[in-house]
């Protein structure tokens, strides 16, 4: 790995914008592949590995360990363009980055990841990391959401999820069972309300997870409030604004863990790769071979993609070998032919040491990888994959483009 300031204009094989999961997957399996120009654009010096930040959040897992320096996680052989790209012309293919240089690409992967809006919702931003209000979806919030669990003796905490398509769509819930079995364990779960504010009008979109949920809320007493959604936080009266069938309810709270509304980076959203079909800004692409309908010779996967499927590491880990296999099939000037079925996995953690592990494709069908285990049953052993198993594969399997 080299590193290029991004001074100079430079024209490469395959250039990659974005550092996350999905760009350094790709690029490390691209590497496997014997590509050689291969350039990496993004401003990070630091990798997080974000699915542990959920249990950061439950107190069991330090924030410390969900991180590593970006220039130790990109592959040997890639060049690491250290800037932010700000704008792309497909039609001459280029990026244009932050300091005004233009890159050009014979071959574009969008990796660009997701925004969160969280000036979205009036008054959420200001309120963060104070009085009782945070979020696992940051680095420097995830730690303050276990101080503000473990402080608290009664009252009301509310946990939020915003419409349209976000990562990880069981986290908002995860962090939910997690406070509500460590204030069981404490005797205090009696004098806790607790609030599931869910804008879809099932718990979770998998009916056969959703009946397991369903229970699991059940059993801590939760108050699932289906088909609504956060409008707006008053950390002055220490209420919320919630809208529920076209009207709305103000509720009070000692605990707030909200989760941004989320969308396409912004220059994205301005650029010639958006669907125009998505709200929300994603990268228009097939959504089985992840090649753009107008630029066979962009690709998107992860959460910049407007795909129909949970926008989840695991997704990623499925995706990048059709990416691969579909770039250098179209390099050789044959036709795509590698296919992704929208496979996507969400651990569920329903208590501090069981798990449910929820992995189904674009019709929602269950793909388990582990065909002998019911995964449907809340279990120890898939609790020990999320919290040692996964993070191993993660940074010594998907990175390496081994998994």
């Amino acid at each position: 790995m080299s590193i290029t300031p991004g001074s100079a204009s430079k024209r490469h094989r395959v250039l990659i914008v974005g550092g996350g999961t999905a760009g350094i997957t790709v690029a490390a399996r691209l590497r496997r592949a014997g590509v050689t120009d291969i350039a990496l654009l993004d401003p990070s010096d630091v990798h997080w590995y974000q699915p542990l930040w959920t249990l950061v959040g439950g107190g069991q897992a330090e924030i410390g360990g969900t991180r590593r320096p970006e220039a130790a996680v990109i592959p040997g052989g890639v060049r690491w363009i250290k800037d932010a790209a700000v704008s792309v012309d497909p039609d001459v293919q280029t990026v244009t980055t932050g300091n005004g240089t233009e890159i050009g690409y014979d071959f574009l992967v969008m990796a660009a990841g997701i925004q969160l809006d969280w000036q979205a919702v009036p008054g959420l931003a200001g309120t963060l990391g104070r009085d009782g209000v945070s979020s696992n979806y940051s680095p420097e919030l995830a730690p303050r959401t276990w101080d503000f669990i473990r402080g608290l003796r009664s009252g009301t905490a509310v946990f939020t999820q915003p419409s349209g398509p976000f990562k990880c769509g069981g986290a908002p819930q995860k962090i939910a069972y997690l406070a509500a079995d460590h204030w069981r364990k404490q005797g205090r779960l009696d004098r806790i309300r607790i609030v599931q504010v869910i804008p879809d009008q099932v718990i979770f979109k998998a009916p056969d997870w959703a009946r397991v949920l369903t229970g699991v809320a059940a059993r801590y007493g939760i108050e699932v409030r289906l088909g609504s959604e956060l409008a707006g936080v008053d950390p002055d009266r220490r209420e919320v604004t919630i809208t529920s069938g076209g009207g709305k309810q103000t509720l009070g709270y000692d605990l707030l863990h909200s989760v941004p509304p989320q969308s396409s980076p912004d220059w994205v959203k301005t650029s010639p790769l958006a669907d125009a079909a998505s709200p929300f800004g994603y990268v228009h692409v097939d959504k089985h071979t992840l090649a753009h309908p107008r630029y066979p010779n962009v690709f998107a996967l992860g959460d910049v993609a407007n795909l129909p499927t949970s926008k989840t590491g695991a997704a990623v880990r499925k995706q990048a070998p059709v990416v691969v296999e579909n770039l250098l099939a179209t390099a050789k000037g044959r036709t795509p032919t590698a296919r992704y079925d929208g496979y996507t996995s969400c651990p569920l953690v329903t208590a501090r040491d069981k798990m449910l592990l929820a992995e189904f494709d674009y019709d929602l069908r269950p793909t388990p990888s582990f065909p002998l285990i019911d995964t449907l049953k809340e279990r120890r052993d898939m609790w020990l994959l999320k919290r040692y198993g996964l993070p191993a594969m993660y940074w010594h399997g998907m990175l390496k483009g081994r998994a």
